[in-house]
């Protein structure tokens, strides 16, 4: 088969589409016939040579993708040849075959067009485990995602407003901002020219929210917990402003609030704390309203696997609303 590959690090320029071994099917697995991936942050930073994969995940970029089942390994149940479906990956995605447990399948949403299925598996995953299951947003609170534009922000947006929370977020610029209030902001934070805290306290009149996503880390880690609120959590799922800052403990035990720092790609497939729990939650939860329409994945754009590097300038220089999705040569 062929997949994108990475020589060495670098830039986006060292992505290279080329012959590689076609996958093996393992106990457990499926071997999925692939229609489209779509691109992540982590994408980016193991181009760079900084984020490897998980021991024994493929060394193919890709975290996500959708398809269409083409070989059932043994003991899997529940799954068929033909089967359309998307799946959250450790890696593979960029290729056009991969192979995934089937513990991390999910059936192509009804009313989703398959490809556009590849933009859903790893926000609804990430966004339902890190707000719903760990940070316990409830209806009534009040919510602070960062990044609102992106493909983590636009999903973050539409889920909590579903929830019934008051929605706050952050992005760029004013047209993107327009697109956040239109999937259910009711605050939008130009971050070049407003302080998030500042307007969080003015919003809030002084009391701050209660669950804070952050896609920052370090640079954004005093103002997040600046914004918290009495009882608040913070989750925080990456690094692009850095991963070290000093942490205002006093200010935190004040606050009775509680930070957490979380990983979806490392997680084993099964077992506690594991992608298949994630998985069937975000299926029983989140998946109906998506084939009725109330959430829906956000695509800026699609291109082919070849000009992968050109998706990834795209998505490092936050040119993009939602996601970018990669799809096979013909």
């Amino acid at each position: 088969m062929r997949a994108v590959t990475v020589p060495e690090p670098g830039g986006p320029e060292v992505l290279t589409w080329a012959e590689v071994p076609d996958p093996v099917c393992g106990p457990g697995e499926v071997v999925v016939d692939v229609v489209a991936t779509a691109v992540n942050r982590a994408d980016l930073l193991q181009r760079q040579g900084f984020y490897p994969p998980p021991p024994g995940a493929s060394e193919i970029l890709g975290l996500e993708c959708s398809g269409v089942i083409s070989e059932v390994g043994e003991g899997v149940t529940g799954w068929s040849v033909g089967d359309e479906v998307c799946a959250l990956l450790a890696g593979g995605g960029y290729a056009e075959r991969v192979a995934v447990p089937a513990v991390q399948l999910l059936p192509r949403p009804a009313g989703v067009e398959l490809a556009t299925a590849a933009a859903l598996p790893e926000v609804t995953c990430t966004v339902w485990s890190n707000v719903f299951q760990l940070a316990g947003l409830q209806r009534g609170e009040t919510f602070l995602v960062h990044g609102g534009s992106s493909g983590i922000g636009t999903m973050a947006i539409q889920l909590a407003a579903r929830a019934g929370a008051r929605v706050l977020t952050t992005a760029g610029t004013a047209a993107k901002l327009d697109v956040c209030r239109e999937l259910g902001a009711d605050v939008g934070i130009n971050y070049r020219d407003q302080d998030f805290a500042e307007v969080v306290a003015a919003e809030t009149g002084g009391r701050g929210v209660d669950v804070v996503l952050d896609n920052m880390g370090a640079k954004y880690l005093g103002r997040n917990v600046d914004a918290l609120a009495v009882g608040g959590r913070l989750v925080v799922i990456g690094m692009q402003g850095g991963t070290k800052a000093e942490l205002d403990i006093a200010k935190l035990l004040g606050k009775r609030a509680s930070v957490h720092a979380t990983a979806l790609r490392s997680r084993p497939p099964s077992g506690p704390g594991g992608k298949a729990g994630i998985v069937a939650a975000v299926r029983h939860d989140v998946w109906p309203d998506v084939e009725r329409g109330v959430v829906r994945p956000i695509v800026d754009r699609r291109l082919p696997m070849s000009r992968a590097g050109e998706a990834h300038a795209v998505v490092e220089a936050s040119e993009h609303v939602g996601k970018v999705l990669l799809l096979p040569e013909d």
